[in-house]
């Protein structure tokens, strides 16, 4: 899709109208100010820096931007925490950042009908820890919890280390309050546990990465602390053992809330950083975890399961030694990131195809020369292959392109997507009309034309 270009000295009375309107603390101009909020965590840096960053308080701030923006056609990107990996938040040059982090109140929290009222910009795990003096959680789990928002989250529909049990951050949201492009506010959605009317355009909203609307608030669900978890550690001689063990429990029934899945490579690079020796116990480790009052019954059967395939087995419902289970899969990044810059990929396979697109990953980094660790959510078969690139490197090198291309359609041969969790965001762009088909991509940029008439939010980004 083509976008049209801003106009002449649109920006330069865009910059005098928010002065006017806005209070001097919420905008911010100048490279000093706005380089910051220029790229996400994807790897890739846009061409220049943005022209200015409005540091919304309210969500009047987010439609007078909006409304004054639409107005001059200049384009908008909204920004969260900024960890996003797939470059759906990067802002180049005569484009303004809406930095959505100061709205980060907690609006309502109800017990009784189990749901919280938010701002964009709460801290996913700062709501996780309130819901949870009340007995609940907010059960989306992504592994940034602890300095990603809510907002990014829904945003990206971003998942988590709990998807097998309670779904992806879609499951989550009943209902928003966005302002569209050229700053009417509306409320979508509902409170209630149902709720039908009209079309859904929560879940439209839902996942469409800044383009057709920004959120100012989410009603989302919450859900009750499990009575007991027990968590299950197995290391694998070979890969291919551990996705045959984990298709073992799902034949059997048994579903872990999580199930985390980690190749030797990343042991290996956990053992180089944390001084472990993970990687001495087998080729791949699986960590898996069970709630609710089975939870114990449960483990048990899956370690009679994974005794006939793994080289050990370990359990516990202690939660310090649960702790200690789980560090390589909490470290994996981490380490990861000493080795190099990372390009942390995204896709999801039929759960059966797990091994498969394990060893095309293999072949595809021997072919191009790029180092690729991979770990997954092999409860939903949600593969992150992880490119370290040299840290000096500027960009995204053509190798390393080359290869994660190759993944890509790889993920779509085998019946997978281009993203599990992560977005589009301009790195699979190139793709997505292969996964969506002929009919359907430009239904769907006919959608996003309806919301965004003019093309000014986040233009370039998921269609």
């Amino acid at each position: 899709m083509t976008y049209p270009p801003t106009p002449p000295r649109a920006t330069d009375a865009l910059l005098a109208d928010l002065r006017r309107d806005l209070p001097g603390t919420a905008l911010s101009t100048g490279p000093e100010a706005t380089v910051p909020y220029s790229a996400d965590r994807s790897g890739s840096r846009p061409d220049g820096a943005p022209l200015a960053v409005v540091h919304a308080a309210n969500a009047d701030h987010v439609r007078t931007t909006l409304r004054r923006a639409h107005a001059l056609r200049v384009p908008v990107v909204p920004r969260g925490a900024g960890r996003g990996l797939s470059g759906g938040a990067n802002a180049g040059a005569d484009s303004v950042v809406l930095d959505l982090s100061r709205m980060n109140r907690i609006l309502d929290l109800d017990p009784h009908e189990q749901l919280a009222v938010v701002e964009p910009g709460v801290i996913t795990a700062a709501l996780d820890r309130a819901a949870g003096e009340f007995g609940l959680r907010y059960a989306p789990g992504p592994v940034s919890a602890s300095v990603s928002t809510v907002g990014g989250g829904i945003a990206t529909r971003a998942g988590g280390l709990r998807c097998a049990e309670y779904g992806v951050t879609r499951d989550a949201v009943l209902g928003l309050d966005v302002v569209l492009a050229d700053g009417t506010a509306i409320r979508t959605g509902r409170r209630t546990v149902k709720g039908i009317t009209g079309y859904d355009l929560t879940a439209l909203l839902v996942g469409s990465e800044g383009t057709l609307g920004v959120i100012t608030a989410a009603t989302v669900r919450l859900r009750r602390l499990p009575e007991t978890t027990a968590t299950v550690a197995a290391s694998f001689a070979t890969f291919t053992e551990s996705t045959e063990a984990m298709s073992a429990l799902t034949a059997a029934r048994l579903d872990p809330s999580m199930a985390e899945l980690l190749d030797g490579p990343v042991l290996a690079a956990v053992d180089e950083a944390q001084g472990t020796d993970l990687r001495s116990r087998g080729a791949a480790l699986l960590l898996l975890q069970f709630e609710g009052r089975s939870a114990e019954a449960e483990a048990q059967g899956a370690v009679g399961l994974l005794r006939q395939r793994a080289v050990s087995v370990e359990t516990t419902t202690d939660p310090a030694e649960a702790d200690r289970l789980l560090t390589a899969r909490r470290l994996a990044l981490p380490s990861l990131e000493r080795l190099g810059r990372v390009l942390i990929e995204d896709i999801a396979v039929p759960r059966a195809q797990l091994a498969a697109v394990v060893a095309e990953i293999r072949v595809i980094a021997e072919r191009h020369g790029v180092r690729i660790f991979t770990f997954a959510h092999a409860a939903d078969g949600n593969l992150h292959p992880v490119l370290v690139l040299e840290p000096d490197a500027p960009g995204i090198p053509d190798a390393a392109r080359h290869a994660a291309g190759d993944i890509f359609t790889t993920a779509l041969r085998l019946g997978g997507t281009l993203t599990g969790e992560h977005g589009v965001g301009t790195l699979k762009r190139k793709w997505l009309a292969q996964e969506l088909g002929p009919a359907q991509h430009p239904l769907q940029q006919r959608i996003k034309a309806a919301f965004d008439p003019h093309h000014i939010l986040n233009p370039g980004r998921a269609l």
